[in-house]
C-alpha cells in the first residue's frame, strides 16, 4: 500500500468515525413514523427515507418509483434534527411538521415530550391544529397568533419556537421560492 492510499484510508475512517457520531447523536423516538407522515399528508401515495441537508421526509403524491418524475407534495422534518438546542421546561419536545413546497405548514405531530404539564399543553390535539394553514412568514407569537396556556408557558413557547425556526430554515433551504 502506497503512503497515499494509507492517508486517503486514514481520511476515510475520520470521516466515518464523525459521520457515525453525528447519527449517534441524533434523537430517535418514533424510529417509524409512517403514521405520523400520514396524518400530515393523507393525500401523498408515497414518501422518501429520511434523508438530505436539513434532514428530512419526502411526501409525494404518486409514487416516484412508478413515476419517476413525480413532483413533491411536501417535506417533513423533525424540529430536534434542526434545532436540538431548544428545550421546553424538562426536556426536547419531539415534532414532526409537515410543510408544503410553498411554505405552508401541513400540520405539525408532537410524538414525545416529557413536560410536566404535557398533558394540557403541548399533547392537545388543539395544540398542532394551530399550526395547520401558517405560512412560515407568520409570526408564531405565543399570545397572538398561538394560544397561551396557563402554568405551561415554557413547553409553549419552546414547542412554538423549535416549529418556526425549524419550518423556516428548511423553507431556505429547500423551498427557495417560499423563503422569500
Amino acid at each position: 500500500m502506497s503512503q497515499l492510499q494509507r492517508v486517503a484510508a486514514i481520511v476515510l475512517s475520520l470521516c466515518c468515525a464523525a459521520a457515525a457520531a453525528v447519527a449517534a447523536d441524533r434523537i430517535f423516538t418514533t424510529p417509524n413514523p409512517a403514521a405520523e407522515l400520514k396524518r400530515l399528508f393523507p393525500a401523498a401515495a408515497a414518501f422518501s427515507e429520511l434523508a438530505g441537508e436539513p434532514l428530512h421526509f419526502t411526501a409525494y403524491a404518486v409514487d416516484p418509483k412508478t413515476n419517476a418524475s413525480a413532483p413533491p407534495q411536501g417535506v417533513a422534518f423533525w424540529t430536534t434534527d434542526l434545532v436540538p438546542q431548544e428545550h421546553g421546561y424538562h426536556g426536547p419536545i419531539h415534532i414532526l411538521v409537515g410543510m408544503d413546497m410553498t411554505g405552508v405548514l401541513a400540520g405539525v405531530v408532537v410524538t414525545y415530550d416529557s413536560e410536566p404539564y404535557g398533558y394540557f399543553s403541548v399533547e392537545p390535539p388543539k395544540f398542532a391544529m394551530q399550526f395547520k394553514g401558517k405560512k412560515i412568514s407568520d409570526p408564531f407569537r405565543v399570545g397572538g397568533d398561538v394560544d397561551v396556556v396557563s402554568r405551561a408557558s415554557i413547553s409553549i413557547a419552546s414547542a412554538t419556537r423549535a416549529i418556526r425556526d425549524s419550518a423556516r430554515m428548511v423553507a431556505r433551504q429547500l423551498l427557495p421560492e417560499a423563503g422569500k
